[in-house]
């Protein structure tokens, strides 16, 4: 069942709540790279206001593969084509996706056509409505190309967090169209839980893979939400479980990734729960 964690987790340690220092954020992804859980890491995602200290930070690992760089480009479209420039005169760096925020009321159509034009064909971006705003007509815009949505799932204040209900209506929007879709901020661990220090809800991805699972079989929201609440490990594990690798794979094919301030900790889940097989020490 390994390999169907392939890529899950986009490493976000520059973003709160890890706000990791890039010399030790960079240096610690590309060690990642060549651990035994290499194949769940997909990019090292990077702001692109802060394009200015990637080539120093790269210069600093010598002898490093090109650095797989998941561009966030939170000023939206007028600010893609600048930092597209920028990353391309970084030496050691690789664009391998794209994540874009459109503001309230932005012309989905209008900033889709500027990423089909600018961005290489194997190239995805990861397009982010206003909470909310995901409704028919952006998840059909959206489905009909090929680029992806991005949900945010939590932040640095208890608001920043979508409940249940709404994170299942947009996971059911997205099923029902065939529009894959990544999740970010607050998702580092498997299971739901309340954050002992903040008090915070979090939603967990395992509860986010059988939320989508369900939805892609066509269940409502209410039953989709019933999932996303769902605290008991046991009972997550034992659901994961009956889908197996190839049920795993095809929800992966809708749900693709989350963007994680940290590696470690989704690993340590799927380690923990028996889900993801670590090698023998010594």
């Amino acid at each position: 069942m390994d390999t169907a964690w392939s890529g899950l987790i986009d490493d976000a340690a520059l973003f709160p709540p890890g706000d990791v220092p890039l010399p030790r954020a960079l240096p610690a992804h590309l060690g990642y790279r060549t651990a035994w859980f290499a194949d769940l890491v997909g990019p090292f995602v990077f702001p692109a206001p802060r394009l200015g200290e990637l080539a120093d930070a790269i210069a600093a690992v010598p002898g490093s593969d090109p650095v797989a760089i998941g561009l966030t480009v939170p000023g939206g479209v007028p600010a893609l084509l600048p930092a597209l420039d920028l990353l391309a005169k970084v030496p050691g760096a690789r664009l391998a996706a794209v994540e874009i925020a459109l503001p309230d009321g932005a012309a989905i159509g209008e900033a889709l056509a500027v990423l089909d034009r600018e961005l290489p064909g194997d190239v995805t971006a990861h397009v982010e409505v206003a909470r909310g705003a995901l409704g028919p007509e952006a998840a059909d815009a959206l489905a009909a190309g090929r680029h992806h949505a991005k949900l945010r799932t939590g932040g640095t204040a208890a608001a920043a967090f979508p409940d249940a209900a709404e994170l299942a209506g947009a996971i059911v929007t997205c099923a029902g169209r065939g529009l894959p879709f990544k999740c970010t901020a607050g998702l580092h661990h498997a299971l739901r839980h309340t954050d002992p220090v903040t008090g915070f809800e979090h939603h967990g991805f395992l509860n986010v893979l059988l939320a989508t699972a369900a939805a892609l079989d066509g269940a409502d929201g209410d039953a989709v939400a019933a999932l996303l609440a769902e605290r008991a490990a046991e009972s997550v594990r034992d659901r994961v479980e009956r889908l197996g690798a190839d049920g795993i794979a095809r929800v992966r094919a809708t749900f693709t990734s989350v963007g994680s301030c940290s590696v470690h900790e989704p690993v340590a889940d799927l380690t923990a729960l028996g889900l993801l097989t670590a090698p023998p020490q010594g």
